[in-house]
């Protein structure tokens, strides 16, 4: 009882994991071992789940390792004296680094064996090289690296040891797959709470109800920090109690389907009041106020961009309507600003504003905040609360100010021709176009969901696929001709959050100006890789340039056709062929999402099955 958990038992696991294709039996095999920990040594819970999702620490505290490919290549020669080239060789012929370092491991040689490696080890050593800094941070890092590789017993340590330093685990253990397990270890340790005369359906209602709560609270407190604590110190029941909407940890975002036309939203809104607004051209900022007076600022994929924005900060106290209200958390859309002409930029000009150590006297690109929603106010959680109430105190509560605080514009109308007009005049007002949502019937905010109860109608989804993709940029062919000198089309691909992997879509070089070439060359070439990514789900004859998965385009096109040569979706639409983009655009560079965040295989197989029912009713009316 109490020792702590040996990294080779979660190691195998994961081995396991990589070759079990099925999801249930994954979720089974990962339970089993986290009750094996609740029930054994409780402390270590925390660390082992943050290392089955390859994470340091909730997304807001923005901890990242820093190891790049060399660095873990400089290791691996320190610790098995391989030369460098040697080891680029084996990776390029194995595609996985990981796999390298198994197969390096039995060439270590050591005086003195190292004390096995523990699960809470591990962990803390990540979060040592993650918390490296200053001018020898590198040698520091490969330090700390080689010693892990000399530590590993086994060449399944090894592997997953430099996969994690990697980023990339590869064995398709999605973040709601650890969610269900964590579900299922807390409601079934100890055994007693289930005994055999409960029944494998109240044992089914049982598992269900604590998955749904583990789910939930870590939903409306996304940190792992927060919620393992709570579950092995409260009763399950209590956990909303005690992981619930918090100012200083930023949920994700409700988020809304596209919609092609205004028939549409009336056929999907017929019978409930629903409002319109303004669907405006920025970033989304969910602005916080802490009860202790701390301000802080979120982007959409929870990164604290505080730093970025010292001028919002500065408003905080100017927006509220009396010294009453002492916290809050408002779902805001922090937009470029011209001051002089008092209309609103593009976000291309709030791409350019500097992320991090802005000074708010040198600031240039001025941003005014549209608020459109409130999630808590004063101690007390507000998005189970209808929109239209939201609304309301939102308004009640808070003061706008010319170019710098403003409330979303809106309409409440459901006259077609008064929404056709409020569209028109969103784009002359330079908007994306309109959100569409419910106010009073299924209007509660759902955190972390793409809801039907929220519509986007855009200008450029009156025609084409309807919503537009984010992509990853892979790879690249060198240009010939005028476009000697530059990349001339590039290769983007989707992510497949279950098994990880980028997969191929499309190819992208017309409709590029000269000015877009260079500059997307000029920041590609910082990411070339000697060869495709293990994890990318390619053709290698698809580009003779190759990049680290880091930047994501947002790309329109007019529909989406079934392709034995892409992978996107493959199997999902097509037993054996995947889907790709016709005549794919370029928009804009989405600076504010990962490659992670970019769209899913999943996404694109659904905007296809639209694309196809669409196409289906368009027949049944011609004939």
């Amino acid at each position: 009882m109490n020792e702590p958990v040996p990294y080779s038992i979660l190691a195998e696991t994961f081995e396991i994991i990589e070759q079990e294709p099925k999801r249930l039996k994954i979720t089974e095999i990962v339970s089993d071992l986290l009750r094996s920990i609740i029930y054994l040594t409780p402390e270590d819970l925390l660390p082992c789940v943050y290392l089955c999702l390859n994470k340091l620490g909730p997304a807001y505290e923005g901890a990242e390792l820093g190891v790049g490919e060399s660095l873990l290549v400089k290791a691996m020669r320190d610790a098995t004296g391989r030369s460098i080239k040697t080891i680029q060789e084996d990776i390029e012929a194995l595609g996985d680094i990981g796999l390298v370092a198994a197969s390096s491991r039995g060439r270590q040689k050591t005086l003195l064996r190292p004390k096995p490696m523990t699960v809470r080890g591990v962990y803390e050593t990540l979060k040592k090289i993650a918390a490296v800094t200053g001018n020898t941070s590198t040698q520091k890092k490969v330090d700390l690296i080689k010693n892990g590789l000399v530590a590993c017993r086994s060449s399944c340590e090894a592997k997953f040891w430099i996969r994690s330093l990697s980023g990339k685990l590869r064995i398709g253990l999605a973040e709601q797959t650890v969610l269900t397990s964590l579900g299922h270890a807390i409601a079934l340790t100890p055994p007693a709470h289930l005994d055999a005369e409960d029944g494998a359906r109240a044992k089914q209602e049982t598992l269900d109800r604590s998955v749904s709560l583990v789910k939930t609270a870590f939903c409306e407190m996304p940190s792992l920090d927060k919620l393992v604590p709570a579950l092995l110190e409260h009763p399950l029941e209590d956990i909303p109690l005690y992981c619930t909407v918090t100012p200083g940890i930023p949920v994700k975002p409700m988020l809304a389907h596209p919609t092609k036309c205004i028939r549409q939203i009336l056929s999907r809104f017929e019978g409930h009041a629903f409002t319109c607004e303004y669907k405006y051209d920025g970033e989304r900022a969910q602005l916080h106020l802490c009860e202790d007076g701390t301000a802080k600022v979120y982007s959409r994929n929870q990164e604290d961009t505080t730093q970025k924005f010292p001028d919002i900060i500065a408003r905080v106290n100017k927006i509220k309507k009396d010294e009453t209200i002492r916290s809050f958390i408002l779902d805001c859309e922090a937009v470029a600003w011209d001051a002089s002409k008092r209309e609103l930029l593009p976000f291309q000009v709030l791409s350019t504003r500097k992320r991090k150590e802005v000074e708010a006297q040198a600031i240039s690109i001025h941003v005014c905040v549209f608020a459109f929603d409130l999630l808590y106010l004063n101690g007390t959680p507000c998005h189970r609360l209808p929109f239209c109430d939201r609304r309301m105190l939102l308004k009640e509560n808070f003061i706008p100010l010319e170019g710098q605080f403003q409330f979303a514009k809106g309409m409440d109308s459901q006259d077609t021709e008064d929404i056709q007009d409020f569209l028109d005049q969103s784009i002359k007002d330079k908007c994306e176009g309109l959100m569409i949502k419910t106010l009073s019937s299924h209007a509660t905010y759902e955190i972390s969901k793409r809801s039907r109860n929220w519509l986007k109608l855009k200008a450029d989804y009156l025609e084409g696929i309807g919503d537009t993709l984010d992509l990853v940029v892979i790879g690249a062919t060198k240009g010939q001709g005028k476009r000697t000198g530059v990349y001339g089309n590039f290769l983007l691909a989707c992510y497949n959050p279950t098994s990880e992997q980028y997969e191929t879509i499309c190819k992208l070089g017309t409709g590029l100006s000269e000015e877009n070439l260079d500059a997307f060359t000029s920041t590609l070439q910082g990411l070339v890789i000697k060869a495709p990514k293990g994890y990318y789900k390619c053709d290698r004859a698809d580009a003779t340039v190759w990049f680290s998965p880091s930047v994501v385009w947002e790309i329109k096109a007019s529909d989406l056709s079934i392709s034995p040569k892409y992978q996107a979706a493959k199997g999902l639409v097509h037993p054996n062929k995947g889907i790709s983009l016709r005549f794919p655009r370029f928009l804009r560079i989405r600076e504010d999402k990962t490659p992670e965040e970019a769209t899913t295989s999943q996404s694109v197989a659904h905007f296809y099955n639209l694309q196809q029912n669409k196409q289906e009713l368009v027949e049944h009316d011609e004939y």
